[in-house]
């Protein structure tokens, strides 16, 4: 075998520079959308995770008021109910209803830090207990 053929055949074995860089871009391309999967599973989790909280203080009034068998009077209003870390505001609205008998109270959470944001609603019909 010729020096010259060798060197040929040594050259063929390896991977040219344009291949080497395909590959790279490529590998880019798949990790940058696996980073933003996992991005977007992280933010579902924690949206999942604050309307979790966010239900559980909306049930805790909603479960006072019932077994305090509390007759709420109509109106409007604001308290804290953080859950956790998260800083939660329930929004208490409570409706007269065609029966006087009966009341709908509305409990909307909110967290503190988007108060623009409703995170649930939740509503149930009081009966006065006198």
């Amino acid at each position: 075998m010729s020096k010259h053929h060798r060197n040929r055949q040594a050259l063929n074995q390896g991977f040219t520079l344009l291949e080497v860089l395909v590959a790279l871009v490529i590998i880019g391309t798949a990790l940058a959308a696996s980073l933003r999967a996992v991005a977007s599973l992280t933010q579902n989790s924690s949206d999942l995770r604050a309307a979790m909280m966010a239900t559980w203080s909306a049930e805790n009034r909603l479960t006072q008021i019932r077994l305090a068998h509390e007759w709420p009077p109509i109106g409007r209003r604001d308290f804290s109910c953080a859950q956790a870390e998260l800083s939660l505001r329930c929004e208490e609205q409570i409706y007269p209803t065609p029966n006087p008998a009966f009341r709908r109270v509305e409990v909307g959470v909110v967290d503190e830090r988007q108060a623009s944001h409703r995170i649930i609603m939740l509503s149930q019909i009081v009966p006065n207990a006198i």
